[in-house]
């Protein structure tokens, strides 16, 4: 079996990587400062390391052939928007440490997750934004320090290929979701988010949702088994540079809470709220995706929050419960 790291195996996308890949015959190495929340690791092997140190980036890539090195200090827009020196000093430490020990443990592969944060912020002023192609990067001028350190380490995978001969992927997501990954707490992606109010709204029986905004900043959002497979897909290419994955269906925030309503049978109002908006629009432009890995992500946006929303619907319920038995 070929044995592969999963840094970031206990968040949402690395939990599910890591039971694809062992789906997929790998021997896999979890590795993360916290184990998996919601659901047991399929790891078979599990190490709880704080991989900004550089000892426990060699003791993780001790022994295996290819990383997929997803640890990061991340969350919604607004937990990035108001911890720029907390992710750039804490991402910045995870990325060059785990590049290097794997370049040092002899590694061969190596795929870093990026982020369209690297995006500039001039092009996506509209939110009829024109799709992002992944040499829009330059002139660069990132979405805030995490952005700036996603390109960064971009270009640290691209000199480590070029100077060490370690063979680096870099793939750029835009905005994952799915079951089984952060509803609450303020580092949940808008999906999971707009699920987790309207639940507690189905529930309370009052059908007003806070919206950061006007509603009308535009995103596209990518169903996490689609971004597992497009990862794979992706190590397993020739394709040494940058590449976007995400869908390439864009919508509104407003029309978002509308479908989640939709999907969860409920009447809902919304009420906009001042809050951190990031970009005004936000699109992939798949062209590349399309010709570099004759595929492209198959779960549509609405198939997607089907999924998840039943989920998100249970931890809210069961968390209602258990607070009524506390007291």
């Amino acid at each position: 079996m070929q044995k592969v790291l999963v840094s970031g195996a206990g968040g949402f996308i690395g939990h599910h990587l890591t039971s694809y890949l062992v789906g997929k015959g790998y021997w896999v190495r979890g590795v993360d400062i916290k184990e998996p929340e919601y659901e047991k690791t399929k790891a078979h092997e599990f190490l709880k390391l704080d991989m900004r140190r550089w000892e426990n980036c060699l003791t993780a890539t001790r022994g295996v052939e290819e990383v997929y090195a997803l640890a990061a200090d991340m969350g919604g827009m607004g937990f990035i928007s108001a911890n720029h020196a907390q992710i750039l000093h804490n991402n910045s430490l995870i990325n060059i440490h785990t590049l290097d020990a794997a370049r040092e443990n002899g590694c061969k592969r190596y795929l870093y997750t990026s982020s369209a944060c690297v995006y500039p912020e001039y092009k996506q002023t509209s939110a009829d934004v024109v799709p992002l192609k992944e040499e829009d990067a330059y002139p660069a001028q990132p979405q805030d320090a995490y952005g700036w350190e996603k390109l960064i380490t971009e270009r640290l995978c691209k000199h480590y290929r070029e100077d060490y001969g370690i063979e680096t992927r870099i793939v750029r997501f835009h905005n994952i979701f799915g079951p089984r990954g952060t509803w609450e707490g303020g580092r949940e992606k808008a999906p999971a988010a707009m699920c987790r109010k309207i639940a507690y709204a189905k529930l309370t029986k009052n059908p007003v949702i806070e919206i950061w905004g006007d509603g009308e900043q535009t995103r596209s959002f990518c169903y996490i088994d689609d971004c597992v497979i497009g990862i794979f897909k992706l190590m397993r290419s020739d394709f040494r540079e940058p590449l976007n994955l995400g869908q390439d269906h864009m919508v509104t925030i407003n029309q978002l809470a509308l479908m989640v309503a939709e999907i969860a049978g409920s009447k809902i109002q919304l009420k906009h709220i001042d809050g951190p908006q990031g970009v005004r629009g936000r699109n992939s432009d798949n062209t590349k995706l399309r010709e570099v890995l004759k595929w492209e992500p198959q779960i549509s946006l609405e198939e997607g929050l089907k999924k998840t929303y039943p989920w998100i619907e249970e931890q809210v319920y069961a968390k209602e419960r258990s607070l009524k038995k506390a007291v």
